[in-house]
């Protein structure tokens, strides 16, 4: 690797970086790294390798920010359903940025899973150009500077390594391989369980809509993100809004005797089923999510509601059976 970044010198690590921040799994750190330790016994120009990666950084998060804005959610969805976390991948996100703010492009980066989705949630949720390029420069500019610093600093403990590695190259080769077949095991067998959870009966639009008009009515619970709900305001009429943790965290509260219909905007309905299930687990038999979420009710026709007035964040305390009709 040493002697393939000497050699290939910046085209590789535009090329690394550029691949990597367009989504395929090829990190760029250690190259980044390696550049690094290049640049401190003067083979390469350490302005010239930090100026290299960067263009590419940011090129290439920008294409994802522009395929948010142009393609709205559908780019996030498809993101998650070849994640190998789609439990965390927009949810987390989703509350980063709402808490954050901008601020969240700076340390995506360093985030594992993070970086990912962020980059088209911005566009999605129309952050506009010149204050995505500047927080999403400021990420880059500390992404790269701190790979390129440490490589620079540790130039001779890299050295010893990448020694080692060639004079052990097979066993060491073996080793690497054998732990990334461990990591891939483990998030496919978290993907597997996860799966199994979200493997859950879902109400359609049409037959939730023929159920508010039976007395009582069902109990529609609003699960979507703080940062979603400012972008669109629009709600099933009755619904109430529950965050993900409280409706977990408080699902006594829910009566066992009305039929409860979860809705979020979340690929494959994963927060609905998912407290779905945990409320199933829970003895509870008449829960379900709405297939497609707010996005199917919509496109059926049905009617939908501005929300004006101060909604409620969480179930209202009361117990159980008594939520407000």
């Amino acid at each position: 690797m040493f002697d393939l970044v000497a050699e290939y010198g910046l085209a590789l690590i535009f090329a690394n970086v550029l691949v990597e921040r367009v989504g395929l799994p090829l990190p760029a750190m250690p190259t980044l790294i390696i550049a690094g330790a290049l640049a401190a016994i003067g083979k390469l120009s350490a302005i010239e390798v930090f100026g290299v990666a960067v263009v590419a950084c940011v090129l290439g998060d920008t294409l994802w920010y522009a395929a948010g804005v142009y393609y709205g959610r559908r780019v996030i969805s498809l993101l998650c359903r070849i994640s190998m976390s789609p439990d965390s991948c927009v949810r987390q996100t989703e509350n980063r940025f709402a808490r954050w703010g901008a601020l969240t492009l700076v340390v995506a980066k360093f985030v594992p899973g993070l970086s990912t989705v962020v980059r088209p949630l911005a566009g999605t949720i129309h952050l506009g150009w010149w204050p995505f390029e500047l927080f999403n420069g400021i990420g880059a500019v500390l992404w790269v500077g701190v790979s390129v610093v440490a490589g620079i600093v540790f130039h001779d403990e890299i050295n010893d390594l990448l020694l080692w590695l060639r004079d052990f190259g097979v066993v060491a080769f073996d080793i690497v391989l054998m732990l990334a077949m461990i990591f891939a095991a483990l998030k496919w067998w978290q993907r597997r369980r996860f799966n199994e959870l979200l493997h859950i009966a879902r109400i359609s639009a049409e037959e939730l809509r023929q159920m508010m008009d039976k007395v009582p009515p069902p109990i529609i619970v609003d699960l979507r993100s703080a940062l979603t709900r400012e972008q669109d305001d629009r709600h099933i009429p009755g619904a109430i809004v529950v965050s993900l943790d409280d409706a977990v965290r408080r699902m006594v509260q829910f009566p066992l005797d009305r039929d409860v219909v979860f809705y979020c905007n979340c690929p494959n309905e994963a927060s609905a089923a998912f407290v779905a299930r945990k409320l199933m687990n829970a003895g509870y038999t008449r829960v379900r999510p709405l297939l497609g979420g707010l996005d199917a009710w919509v496109s059926a026709g049905y009617e939908v509601e501005a929300r004006i007035a101060a909604h409620s964040p969480t179930v209202p305390s009361a117990p159980r059976g008594s939520l407000p009709d």
